[in-house]
């Protein structure tokens, strides 16, 4: 394969992560970094956002999130601005003003706000008219993709009923609003029902659905595309129709699983009209690692395309670590940028304090630019 980045054993010990550190928590601060978000604001200015997760957080009660900024696309970054109650993030810019769509805490209530100065100073959701969207508790979500689509935007969540356990009560669904609302106020949204999952699907390799992306498809009808969480290293992701007002969510278990390269981890799907292509950086498995349980193996990132979403190709492997346990590129949020992608990845990787927990208690956010990834192929 071309790999864009490959770590030889013998640079295990003192090898940098790829790509520009944005932010680095040593595994013994018990805080791991996690979901990663990215925009470009309407000045050329590069904002990046992630959380933290792990023993030392306050992930249940109000969780922590910090934004970053660069000036000079992504070379250098500096903190400017630190957040108290936002988790599981989308980051993302409308009608040039920065907002922040996530939760308030894990399996917390919706919360939205805005920034008008580029991501400094920030609205806090202190009610529903000022960006606290669901009350109810119980929602997860990540920071995936925000998508216009005749005259809405959408946004995919999933909530937790019954209250108990992870993934296996997770009901999918999404959320709009019109594009000239005050996105702030609770009462401009609409939320479909919630799919719930079965586990007796996908021939009983069925553990969880989650983080969905809303795609509008080739028919251009709205979809949610979601990981599935298996046991199998066949790789799944499942498709969620939407009716043409986004309030009825419906799935065909019979044919809206799609074999899906990475799709038990977090993935963000988006649309080219340069190539009319899907495209999606995702941690596949190699196949140096196959193995069961996929949604443990992380060492691999790959930029993989889709011309209908149901069938999927792997491009190139842009990201690999030849250890498992401790190396993770993960989470990734990225945008296109003319020829180029640009992407926050939450990596675990090695530092001089012993390197990552394990490869999903992620130790930096790392930036990453892929040029022309239009014509990456790999040599077979």
């Amino acid at each position: 394969m071309n790999l864009l980045f490959v770590v030889t054993v013998s640079a295990l010990l003192q090898a940098p992560p790829p790509g520009v550190v944005i932010d680095h928590s040593p595994a013994a601060s018990g805080l791991y970094i996690g979901s990663p978000g990215l925009a470009v604001l309407p000045s050329g200015d590069y904002v990046a956002a992630h959380d933290f997760f792990g023993p030392k957080s306050n992930e249940f009660q109000s969780a922590r999130s910090v934004i970053f900024r660069s000036a000079d696309r992504g070379q250098t970054w500096r903190q400017i601005a630190e957040i108290q109650g936002a988790f599981w993030s989308s980051l993302f810019v409308h009608r040039g003003q920065l907002y922040l769509l996530g939760t308030d805490r894990h399996h917390g209530n919706l919360v939205i706000r805005r920034s008008e100065d580029g991501g400094v100073t920030w609205t806090s959701p202190k009610d529903r008219a000022t960006g606290l969207l669901r009350d109810t508790g119980e929602c997860h979500c990540a920071p995936v993709p925000v998508v216009e689509h005749l005259g809405r935007l959408w946004r995919a969540f999933e909530w937790r009923n019954p209250p108990v356990a992870w993934g296996i009560n997770y009901r999918s669904g999404m959320l709009s609003v019109p594009v000239e609302a005050d996105l702030l106020n609770a009462g401009s949204w609409t939320v479909s029902n919630f799919v719930p999952s079965d586990r007796g699907w996908n021939d009983g390799d069925m553990g969880a659905w989650l983080e969905g992306n809303a795609v509008v498809a080739p028919d251009g009808n709205l979809v949610n595309v979601l990981r599935v969480q298996t046991k199998s290293p066949q790789e799944k992701a499942a498709i969620v129709r939407l009716s043409a007002n986004g309030q009825v969510a419906s799935f065909d278990p019979a044919h809206d699983f799609i074999d899906f390269p990475g799709g038990a981890k977090k993935f963000t799907i988006r649309f080219d009209p340069v190539t009319k292509k899907y495209w999606t950086l995702a941690s596949i498995i190699h196949e140096k690692h196959r193995a069961n349980n996929p949604g443990g193996i992380r060492n691999t990132l790959a930029l993989t395309c889709s011309d209908d979403l149901r069938r999927w190709e792997v491009r190139n492997v842009i990201l690999y670590h030849p250890d498992v346990p401790k190396h993770g590129f993960q989470y990734v949020d990225w945008l296109f940028e003319g020829d180029d992608l640009i992407a926050a990845c939450r990596t675990a990787f090695d530092d001089e304090a012993g390197g990552a927990h394990n490869n999903h208690d992620a130790n930096y956010l790392t930036f990453h630019r892929i040029p022309k990834f239009r014509d990456l192929q790999d040599a077979k």
